[in-house]
């Protein structure tokens, strides 16, 4: 399960015990379920930042990395068979990643292909986001290259909790 999926199951689960709640408070059901429904339309426009809007207020991290350099390496199985490894080294500034290298092992020529790709296009969808944020999914159509994108990620949120 991916944070957003987390993210979207947390949110789902907040709504059901405010809808209950609300029923128990003596409040009408049509009322009650109106609020959920307004919440979740509000979350599903910025998934992937939604899922930050979701995640930075429960995340304990949320605000509270120690600016400076973090290198973390995550991987992933392509249908080759072989283990992937994506190696990301970021720079934090107020917990907003404000430079971005990322390395692949390439050593599937297909996998080579979508990891070229990858590597090309995630700055724009990382560079000047906060750190919680990031749920990086599939890009210039590499979506297992996220995979191990992210578990790095993983990795570098634990370094850099203060």
């Amino acid at each position: 399960m991916n944070r957003a999926s987390k993210s979207l199951l947390c949110a789902a689960a907040g709504l059901s015990l405010l809808s209950a709640a609300g029923c128990a408070a003596g409040e009408e059901p049509a009322e009650a379920g109106a609020a959920p429904a307004e919440s979740p339309a509000e979350s599903a426009p910025a998934s992937a930042p939604a899922s930050s809007g979701a995640a930075s207020p429960d995340a304990a991290g949320s605000g509270s990395y120690t600016d400076g350099e973090y290198s973390g390496t995550g991987s992933y199985i392509p249908p080759s068979g072989t283990s992937e490894d994506v190696d990301v080294t970021l720079h934090l500034e107020g917990s907003v990643v404000t430079e971005l290298e990322v390395e692949t092992s390439q050593k599937n020529p297909t996998s080579k292909q979508y990891q070229r790709e990858f590597t090309s296009n995630v700055k724009e969808q990382v560079v000047g986001k906060n750190l919680d944020e990031l749920d990086v999914d599939k890009v210039a159509g590499s979506s297992l290259t996220s995979e191990g994108f992210n578990r790095a990620l993983d990795a570098i949120r634990s370094e850099a909790a203060s």
